[in-house]
């Protein structure tokens, strides 16, 4: 196991579900008619980009028969190119048609993060020291497995969860003063880190003096970010910048001299990989269905 992979057991239930809801009440109909025998096929990149979903894959075929083997021949966090092979899997064939769609989305997807992180991993590179992170914007029942393939794609993650951090934001600070929220957050739970979102100086000024652990500089401009890093030098504090950053702005972002950049497009709006599976005989099987 790498720390690129999500924990076995969100592998497990994600993949039962995604069964589930493929296979329905009766099965693979179109698999259950195809002759017997093993076949060998090849699961192959035909787009260049970042692998991540491996333990997914797996995880299908062997849910869908355990005698379906894969062969990993790239892992998560591997560059793919055109034409790379990543796996070859060997098995019964109707098993392994049923499990390929399954198999494919998952490595489809979660790739597709993994190559949009890097593109902006790259692009941040050459403006400074930010790490770029993610957010909580992921596909429901999917966060654990999205947020391993920002890992794989060379990002850091934010908080996976509302239990994890305190966090105001802005619909937080409607009801309550930010000095206020910081030392009930303290009194309440000690040991959390108390991040404080911030769309404009003076409430950055104010949650220096509240003593925040981490301001989050919401929909701000690299120059407005780069005031509120001198304003916060000689502070503990650390600073994330998030809302609407993109490829072509990133790189000044990271200039700023802020410690991180939150993109919560890199997984809820990443485009998928282009991952297929070939069967290496004569009766190959579609590979859009």
């Amino acid at each position: 196991m790498t720390s690129f992979d999500p924990p076995v057991e969100a592998v497990q239930a994600a993949v039962k579900l995604a069964l589930a809801e493929d296979l329905g009440p009766l099965g693979d109909l179109t698999s259950s008619l195809v002759p017997p025998g093993d076949i060998t096929a090849a699961i192959t990149a035909r787009d260049a980009g970042r692998m991540a979903g491996q333990a997914c894959a797996s995880e299908v075929f062997r849910q869908v028969d355990p005698l379906v083997t894969v062969e990993w021949h790239a892992a998560d966090g591997d560059k793919v190119a055109p034409g790379l092979t990543l796996a070859k899997v060997v098995g019964p064939r109707a098993s392994v048609l049923t499990a390929e769609r399954t198999a494919l989305n998952f490595l489809s997807h979660l790739s597709g993060i993994a190559t949009e992180v890097s593109r902006y991993v790259a692009a941040a590179a050459g403006g400074g020291r930010a790490r770029i992170r993610d957010t909580r914007k992921t596909t429901p029942g999917l966060r654990v497995l999205e947020k391993a393939a920002v890992r794989a794609g060379g990002g850091d993650n934010h908080r996976m969860g509302l239990s994890e951090w305190v966090m105001f934001k802005d619909n937080h600070l409607a009801g309550m003063t930010i000095a206020d929220g910081v030392t009930a957050a303290r009194r309440s739970w000690p040991d959390r880190i108390v991040y404080v979102e911030c769309d404009r100086i003076e409430q950055v000024e104010e949650a220096l003096a509240a003593g925040a652990d981490a301001l989050l500089l919401d929909n701000m401009t690299p120059d407005e970010v780069r005031v509120c890093v001198t304003r916060a030098a000689g502070h503990d504090c650390l600073l994330e910048v998030s809302g609407g950053i993109t490829l072509e702005t990133v790189a000044d972002y990271a200039a700023s001299g802020v410690d991180f950049i939150s993109v919560g497009r890199i997984t809820n709006s990443a485009p998928a990989l282009d991952i297929g599976l070939d069967v290496n005989d004569a009766s190959e099987a579609s590979q859009e269905g």
